[in-house]
């Protein structure tokens, strides 16, 4: 019986845990697939760039060849450096992602 117990509160515990703060897997069918992926890594680039910022490193931006993918990753990074209400890597993420979902267009949210 304790053996039991002790299964079902460690399933409970690694299903909470990898349900928290991660995105679920995507399926490549759906329609917004790669824009999801996109603005996940998108995200990925604002944090860093939050952390570059409060270090006082200079501003790092993609030489644009015309694609969405550098014009909507230098704008958020250019809006990081420019606004100091963006204070702390959350609120880094949620702009991030936020941003690109507005400028790409996708209805679905990665997380």
């Amino acid at each position: 019986m304790k053996r039991i117990t002790f299964t079902l509160l460690a399933l409970l515990a690694v299903s909470g845990a990898r349900a928290h703060g991660h995105s679920g897997p995507i399926d490549d069918s759906m329609p917004d697939a790669q824009k999801i992926r996109f603005c996940e890594r998108v995200r990925d680039h604002a944090l860093q760039t939050f952390y570059n910022r409060e270090r006082g490193q200079p501003m790092k931006l993609f030489d644009e060849d015309g694609s969405d993918g550098a014009r909507i990753t230098n704008h958020i990074i250019k809006r990081i450096y420019e606004e100091p209400q963006i204070s702390s890597p959350k609120k880094a993420e949620t702009f991030g992602r936020a941003t690109c979902n507005e400028m790409m267009g996708s209805s679905a949210a990665s997380e």
